[in-house]
């Protein structure tokens, strides 16, 4: 899948699986050389092939950087209708999962325009108690540069995409 030309395509991939997920997974290798898997629910994809994330919560990952960047972001669309509407038609009309690869960049604080978009996605539950645990105080992002696209292939059910 080309990065570059499916950009869009991508973000509002990315988009409607947040929806339904609430996170990402981001699977990075650590110091042992095995891979291990960190959800993150505040990626977001800017309008070239980049993004960041808030980065609040994650210990190894920021770790695991410093020493090895490379990572690959997982979004799967777990929409109950969009499943069973593909079992019914015996394909998707859309991708399930695409993974994106890149490497973290740099940790800094987040500007005024990126704090607004984290409000923006988790302003449906701005009045709820664990909003303000999980998403209050988010001061630091961390970079990511993305360097290529790849759909899930799930065979068949794929096949047309």
């Amino acid at each position: 899948m080309d990065i570059q030309n499916n950009w869009g395509m991508i973000r509002k991939h990315f988009n409607s699986c947040f929806r339904t997920n609430f996170h990402v997974s981001i699977a990075s290798v650590n110091e042992q050389n095995e891979p291990t898997v960190t959800p993150i629910g505040s990626l977001f994809l800017n309008n070239v092939q980049n993004g960041f994330y808030f980065e609040k919560f994650p210990e190894k990952l920021p770790r695991l950087a410093k020493s090895n960047p490379n990572i690959c972001v997982l979004a799967v669309n777990s929409g109950t209708l969009f499943w069973l509407k593909s079992l019914f038609l015996g394909n998707f009309k859309s991708y399930p999962g695409l993974k994106l690869y890149g490497q973290l960049g740099e940790r800094r604080l987040a500007s005024p325009k990126e704090t607004a978009r984290l409000n923006r996605r988790m302003k449906i539950t701005k009045g709820l108690k664990g909003n303000t645990y999980l998403w209050g105080k988010m001061e630091y992002i961390r970079e990511i540069h993305f360097t290529r696209a790849e759909k899930v292939n799930l065979g068949q059910m794929t096949k047309g995409l």
